[in-house]
Parts: structure tokens; C-alpha cells; sequence
């Protein structure tokens, strides 16, 4: 995450907050973030330094007038001036660090061979919130060559419980065994 995602996303946080307002622009900036990432072409058009300021402000309240929180539409305006639109994503994660840890939400990314069945996600997730004392988000992620078991991605650690870990533990272990 960037200086200015960091910076530029906690502000709105710290608005949205003092005004009660975070779970509605959030919603709001999921969207958005959805929509950019599948228009990139609209993002280069907001950072096109050929059109005046004033004219990206005003596609901007042409696209987004009284359908977003005037919030939300004032801070993409302070991006586009700023010349730091492209740095949205970045400050939407900003953003969400910041509810989340408002929220007590950790983000869990759970990787397995095949996708968990809605009873395993169930389990895991009311175990990992027992463990934690959080309430758990929990996404699965699916990669054939952790060939079993689960690997847990969080708060920047890592649980690795897959059977690829354990090959790997048991190659390495052999390899420094000295007979």
C-alpha cells in the first residue's frame, strides 16, 4: 500500500467515522473499486493531464452525482486533483484496515487444493473465531499444489498446515540427516 493510499483512505475513514457514515461509504467504495478495476480506461481518463482539471471533476459529478454519498464523490474529486486517482485502490485498502480494525474483523485467506464445502468454511471460521476473538472474513482460496490440507493467510502471517509443508518438511529434515 502506498504513502498517499495510506494517507488519502485514513482521512475519509476518520470523516466517515465522525459522522457515523463508515459502513455506508465502505459499501460504496467496494463498488467503486469493482468498477474501476473492470474500467481501467475510465481511471486513465480521470489521470489524462490533456483535460483541465474542472472537465475530470465534472465527469466525475456526471457518473457519480446523487448516486454516491457526496463524501465519497468530494474525495474521488481531491484524487483526480491531487493527480493521485490512481492510487484509489490504495486507499480503499487503507480504508478497509482501518474498519476492520474499528470492527474487530480479521481478514482469513484460506488456501486449499479444492474449495471448502459451507460446513468446513462454517468450522473454521467459528474456530478461528474462538482462537482469535474476532470476528472472522473468511476467503478460500483454491491452489492444486498445496496438494492437502489448509494454509491460513492473516494479519501478515501464515499457518501452513498443507501436505506440500509437510513433503517439504520431511525432504528437508531427510537431505540434513547425516548417516
Amino acid at each position: 500500500m502506498t504513502e498517499v493510499g495510506t494517507i488519502f483512505g485514513g482521512a475519509l475513514y476518520d470523516l466517515a467515522a465522525s459522522e457515523d457514515l463508515t459502513e455506508e461509504i465502505f459499501a460504496q467504495l467496494k463498488v467503486l473499486s469493482v468498477s474501476f478495476a473492470q474500467e481501467p480506461a475510465f481511471v486513465k481518463l480521470l489521470c489524462a493531464h490533456s483535460l483541465p482539471k474542472n472537465e475530470r471533476c465534472k465527469i466525475l459529478d456526471d457518473s457519480f452525482g446523487g448516486k454516491v454519498h457526496p463524501y465519497v464523490l468530494n474525495f474521488l474529486k481531491i484524487l483526480t486533483e491531487k493527480g493521485h486517482v490512481r492510487y484509489f485502490a490504495d486507499c480503499c485498502a487503507a480504508f478497509r484496515i482501518r474498519y476492520n480494525e474499528a470492527h474487530n474483523i480479521l481478514p482469513v485467506t484460506a488456501v486449499t487444493a479444492v474449495a471448502l464445502t459451507q460446513a468446513q468454511s462454517a468450522r473454521l471460521t467459528e474456530k478461528l473465531e474462538k482462537l482469535t476473538e474476532k470476528k472472522i472474513e473468511l476467503h478460500n482460496r483454491i491452489d492444486a499444489q498445496v496438494l492437502g490440507g489448509v494454509r491460513l493467510d492473516f494479519d501478515g502471517k501464515t499457518v501452513d498446515d498443507t501436505l506440500a509443508n509437510r513433503l517439504a518438511s520431511i525432504s528437508h529434515l531427510l537431505n540434513n540427516t547425516i548417516l
